[in-house]
């Protein structure tokens, strides 16, 4: 993936070291040659920036997305089983919180069951600030908010979460939770 203009092959640049020779010279046209070659230079750096579509990027989003409210709606149900459903059924998916790693999907639903065990401990869910960004056809990675609201407290704080696209679907393969409390 290219991130900026020193990363395109040479190839890219050649045609713009050949000089257009125009009949009777013009200052004018000296100069908007300049600002064409310019903007397109400019253009083509941006087009090689991001290998995916604008069309693949929106519908990773919107997926990812799904996945995110079926989460937000299985949590504030109390089912902490459907909530799971989200993260990756894999040894490998991880949950980072504070000082702990959490290894592996089963070992992730335990950690959850044992310190939501009842709805009043659960409150209301929100996920707020959500940035999706696609990297790649089967990969895309997750900013946002997270909030809490129970009778006794409000904790919140922000996650960044790696998605990736499963035989099951988009699931969380990594999960950084940090709490503001």
């Amino acid at each position: 993936m290219c991130q900026s203009g020193s990363d395109l092959p040479l190839s890219h640049f050649l045609v713009f070291s050949t000089p257009i020779v125009l009949e009777g010279y013009n200052p004018r046209m000296k100069f908007m040659q300049g600002r064409t070659a310019i903007l397109i230079l400019a253009f083509a750096s941006t087009v090689h920036a991001d290998p995916l579509s604008t069309a693949a990027d929106k519908q990773i989003s919107q997926d990812v997305r799904r996945v995110l409210e079926a989460q937000e709606a299985a949590w504030n149900r109390g089912d902490i089983v459907q909530f799971m459903e989200g993260y990756a059924k894999s040894d490998q998916t991880t949950f980072v919180s504070g000082e702990n790693v959490t290894r592996g999907w089963q070992t992730v639903m335990d950690s959850y069951r044992a310190k939501y065990s009842d709805r009043e401990k659960m409150g209301t869910l929100t996920f707020s600030e959500l940035e999706i960004t696609p990297l790649a056809p089967d990969a895309a990675v997750v900013l946002g908010r997270w909030e809490l609201k129970r009778p006794n407290d409000n904790p919140h704080g922000h996650f960044t979460l790696i998605f990736r696209k499963t035989a099951d679907g988009w699931r969380i393969m990594q999960d950084h939770t940090s709490s503001a409390q």
